[in-house]
């Protein structure tokens, strides 16, 4: 089995070297470098072309949020997974936008974490960024590979258009000019969706409508 690796990335040294000692138990990650800064992050990405990085979204010097847009802007291929206390909506929608491949929670079991890294490591990204928190209706619509899919596929044609229309920007009034429906229709849709989804506001539907944008067609219907 081939190895992927990984760069370690978090401010607190004790921390870091708990990952490093949860990692080195596994047979399929090779830690290529650690950190305790954004800035020492981003030299290793760029040196070392890791297939992940896992990274404390609050490091001194670079955020972890700054590491991943410094990813982005030079094309670099490696798969930003942040590690993080708590995250805010616009900060999810950021991460999204920025390409991140998911957040898990700083107190995730081993268990989860390694998870979690496979699945990215398989291409996956973890949505909607859930946590261990996630309710159990929702835990148990994902598939065994812990992918989303079957979670947006539990949205009708018309609830993934207005998805993808409040990613883009467009307002309630909007919308339903667009799709030709009353503004009151379109409070029904989202508050289906949010229900679905089991998120509460537009703010977290767009980042995990921005997080699919390579499978924009599924979204649309159009698959």
């Amino acid at each position: 089995m081939a190895c992927v690796s990984i760069v370690l990335a978090d401010r607190y040294p004790v921390f870091l070297r708990g990952l490093i000692s949860v990692l080195r138990e596994q047979d399929d990650f090779d830690i290529v470098a650690s950190c305790c800064n954004g800035t020492e992050c981003v030299r290793a990405i760029r040196d070392l072309s890791p297939r992940i990085a896992l990274l404390d979204i609050s490091m001194p010097g670079l955020s972890g949020l700054q590491v991943l847009a410094t990813a982005a802007s030079e094309g670099l291929r490696t798969r930003v997974l942040l590690l993080t206390s708590s995250m805010e909506a616009h900060e999810l929608a950021t991460a999204a936008a920025r390409g991140a491949y998911g957040a898990v929670p700083r107190d995730a079991s081993p268990e989860t974490l390694i998870g979690y890294l496979r699945q990215v490591a398989a291409g996956r990204k973890i949505l909607p960024f859930l946590s261990d928190e996630e309710p159990r209706h929702v835990q148990g619509r994902r598939t065994r590979n812990g992918d989303a899919q079957d979670i947006l596929s539990l949205l009708t044609e018309r609830e993934r258009q207005i998805m993808q229309l409040v990613s883009e920007g467009l307002s309630n009034k909007e919308i339903g000019h667009w799709l030709e429906i009353s503004d009151g229709t379109i409070k029904v849709h989202l508050h289906n969706i949010y229900q679905k989804l089991s998120i509460n506001n537009r703010t977290t539907l767009a980042a995990l409508a921005m997080s699919r944008r390579d499978e924009s067609a599924w979204l649309t219907g159009s698959h």
